[in-house]
């Protein structure tokens, strides 16, 4: 590990200060950060320790919606009264995408900003990665990329996002609320992470001198029909092949709305307005769900070694909408 300095900041104003020309990295509860400073995958010149801030609430919005904090640990979140009753499909996520040790250091904030998941990414000892060293290449698309994404993919990044929480806020369409020096802005959740496109380095649309402040989630009808499923090599923690959040509206076993996202699948958690649009007035029945599913996956490209996700993409869209409609897991 690089030598680097180290600040603990008291406010949102003293830790945004912090921010200059150097390599600055804001740390919480470094799950993801620390492990890729190990690898020197990220050589920070600071850290910027921000886990004293009072950010950690979860509490009602005037409107109805629910406000994360964004220091809030993904246990606390998971476990919180009103995102179990409310949301369940995001407690469910949230259960699924890690061992509890990790879930109790690990920070909601945290949670957004983690890395996209790619051997080459993670192993210095492969030059090709054009995460790490833009305009290099990218060994995955002729490598061993069985892990890699089928959506939104670029001749640069074939990269996948690993959170699971992720994918449920997708669905949801939750709200980003941040802080920079010139004041708070709100991004939509699906507007915050990036596709590879020819910059794959950047992974969202946050701002180097901007802080997550919280995740603000919307009033919506679908507590009681809403469930995650998650498909991986193992049933204990491990990252996912492929999985989707999916929610439903229902009025006598008639969809009135949907939405869904999918996770393992794409450079961030991917949602198809297209094919939730599909779902409304039809039956709530698996033909529906695979009409759907085919239409979320038209334009997947595979590479040698990950084909197979697509079928598993469709299937696990169906079995998620399945479980949503007979009310879902309970978190």
């Amino acid at each position: 590990m690089q030598p680097f300095e180290y600040q603990r900041p008291q406010s949102a104003h003293e830790a945004l200060s912090a921010v200059d020309a150097a390599h600055t990295k804001f740390l919480a509860g470094g799950t993801n950060l620390i492990d890729l400073m190990k690898q020197q995958v990220e050589v920070p010149t600071r850290l910027v320790d921000v886990k004293r801030l009072e950010l950690a609430r979860i509490e009602e919005m005037p409107d109805g919606g629910l406000r994360l904090g964004a220091l809030a640990t993904n246990a606390d979140t998971a476990d919180h009264a009103l995102v179990r009753q409310r949301y369940p499909m995001l407690a469910q996520a949230i259960l699924a995408g890690a061992s509890p040790q990790i879930r109790n250091m690990a920070t909601n904030g945290g949670n957004l900003l983690q890395r996209t998941r790619c051997y080459y990414f993670y192993d210095p000892a492969y030059e090709q990665c054009n995460k790490r060293k833009p305009g290099s290449g990218c060994a995955a698309i002729e490598g061993f990329n069985r892990i890699h994404a089928i959506l939104g993919t670029s001749t640069a990044c074939i990269a996948t996002h690993p959170s699971d929480m992720c994918v449920a806020l997708a669905a949801f369409g939750a709200r980003v609320r941040v802080q920079g020096k010139g004041g708070e802005r709100i991004i939509e959740f699906a507007d915050f992470h990036k596709l590879p496109g020819r910059n794959p380095e950047i992974d969202t649309n946050l701002r180097r001198d901007e802080l997550i402040l919280s995740i603000d989630m919307p009033v919506g009808p679908y507590a009681a029909h809403s469930a995650y499923v998650k498909v991986r090599d193992r049933a204990s923690y491990a990252f996912a092949l492929v999985s989707a959040a999916a929610a439903l509206e229902l009025d006598n076993g008639t969809i009135r709305s949907a939405r869904f996202a999918l996770g393992g699948v794409a450079h961030k958690p991917w949602r198809s307005e297209r094919a939730e649009a599909m779902l409304a007035d039809k039956p709530a029945n698996q033909q529906s769900y695979l009409a759907a599913a085919n239409a979320a996956l038209e334009g997947a490209k595979t590479f040698e070694h990950n084909a197979f996700k697509v079928e598993m993409a469709k299937a696990t869209i169906v079995r998620a909408f399945s479980l949503a409609a007979a009310g879902g897991e309970k978190a």
